[in-house]
Formats: structure tokens, sequence, C-alpha cells
């Protein structure tokens, strides 16, 4: 039986096989990634390596093995049917005859366009008979913490949120959660609405990296429009500006704070403070 990791060299993934390798041995872990190289690092540690694709699903025939956990992180490729990429590794664990199936999703409060994938993945889940868990992850710190080189030099944090919520926790605060789902007892068939334990709105952002920076920064909201465009004059594609902009919409209706306590309790600890992430991602 192996603990088997999907998209483990991505940002999330590689902090959930680290957490694993503190809990359990690196033989019982399988990281599926798509490029073997960009995982040396892992197989260095001992874990196995398994090379598969999302969009290839051939790839993932004899991948699994009945009784294996299985977290499917989900992809970030949202032009090539991320439903449908998803649906490959459900249809290849309900073949095996996986114990488990946990799937990083979004909160079910989140209306926005980018959580249209999620339902229809967790439909799929749900649909397809196998034991699942629902990890219906928040924001993460990080989606602000790693973009500070704009703020900083133009003095403004630009979001069009107004003034809107968010109960954001760092990747390893999620990972945390999801390692106590793959390796714990009695988590079957249940949804984890996971969120930062402190809601924050980008006026306080803002204050708090004024605070740490000694630099005078500000909160300028605009409109979803002015925004998206933004966005695409920075480099992103026009669908995927218009989804983090219409994420934006939802953060301002508060659909973005989580209050039920699920992340913390999930990891045995506080989550991490978005102070901390700004201070560490300063330091980098």
């Amino acid at each position: 039986m192996s603990i088997v990791v999907t998209g483990a060299t991505g940002h999330l993934g590689r902090h959930v096989v680290r957490q694993l390798l503190e809990k359990v041995p690196a033989d019982r872990i399988t990281a599926v990634v798509r490029d073997r190289d960009k995982a040396a690092d892992l197989a260095a540690r001992g874990v196995r390596l398994a090379v598969a694709d999302y969009n290839s699903p051939e790839t993932f025939d004899g991948l699994f093995a009945a009784g294996d956990r299985v977290l499917l992180i989900s992809g970030n490729e949202f032009d090539k049917g991320r439903v449908q990429q998803h649906t490959v590794v459900i249809e290849a664990a309900r073949k095996a005859g996986v114990a488990l199936l946990a799937y990083t999703s979004a909160p079910s409060s989140l209306t926005a366009a980018l959580a249209d994938d999620h339902r229809a993945t967790e439909d799929a889940l749900v649909g397809s008979g196998l034991p699942y868990v629902l990890l219906r992850n928040g924001w993460y710190h990080e989606n602000y913490t790693e973009q500070l080189a704009p703020v900083l030099e133009h003095g403004a944090v630009v979001q069009a949120a107004g003034e809107g919520r968010i109960s954001s926790a760092s990747r390893a605060d999620y990972a945390a959660a999801a390692v106590a789902v793959l390796t714990g007892e009695g988590h079957e068939n249940k949804a984890y609405e996971l969120g930062g334990d402190e809601a924050w709105s980008f006026d306080e952002y803002a204050t708090e990296l004024s605070r740490q920076t000694g630099r005078e920064i500000v909160y300028t909201p605009v409109s979803t429009e002015a925004y998206t465009g933004i966005l695409t004059g920075a480099g992103l594609p026009g669908p995927l500006a218009a989804v983090l902009a219409g994420v934006d919409g939802s953060i301002e209706k508060g659909e973005l704070v989580v209050t039920t306590g699920d992340l913390s309790r999930l990891a045995g600890r506080p989550t991490t403070p978005l102070a901390e992430a700004v201070s560490a991602a300063l330091k980098d």
C-alpha cells in the first residue's frame, strides 16, 4: 500500500511529500510527476517516482494499486479541461480499487468561475463510488506574498476586492491537512472547509507590508474590469486574468472567509499568520 501524491513537484505537492516523509517510510510514498528530473531530490530521499500526465490517460494505467491512498492535487492548466484531467485520475483509481482518494478543491462558498471545475470534479469523485475526502482549500498566503515585487515598486496593493476579507493560510498549512487525512483514519466520505484562523482585508495587508518594510504602502481598490486589464497587461492570458479577477469579486462578497476551524484541527496547530508569511517573503 502506497500513499500516492499527484502533482508532486508542484508548490503544494512538494510540501505534502516533505511532510509525509516525517510520518511514513519513504518507500511507502509514490510521487506522480511529469518530469522525472524535477523530482530527483525526492528520489534521492527514497520516494518512489511514477511518471504520468493528466493529459495522457494511458500513463495512469497500472499506476495505482488496491489499498493505495491517493491525493489528487488539482491541475493548473485552465485551458486544457481540468475536469477531464481529474477524471482520468479518478477513473484509474476506481479501476485499481484504491482505499481513499482525497482531492484539493475550493470552499463551497466560492461562486467564482474558478470553482466550476472543482464542483464538477467533486461530482465525478463522489459519483465514482470511491471512498473520498474533499479538501476544500481556501486561498494561499503565497498567492500574494510571492507577488511582492510590483507592490513594493509602486507602493500599492491593487486588487478588485473592495473591503472583502480572506481566510488565507500557507501552503504548508494545507499540506499538513492533506497529510493528516492521508495518514489518519475516519476521514472517508467527508468534506473539510479549509482556511486560516484569522481573516484579513487588503487594507490590513497593505498596513502590514508598510509596518514590515518601513515604507508607505496603500491599498488601491479597482473595478473587476480594471483589474482584469492590469493582469493582462502584466502578461497573463485573458481567460486566466478574468478568472482571477472573478475571485476578487468573490472576496468582496465574503466568499473566501472560512470559519470552520477545520484546517487548524487537521493540522494539529494554529495556521500560519499572514504577518509571518509576509516576513518570510521579504527575507527571500
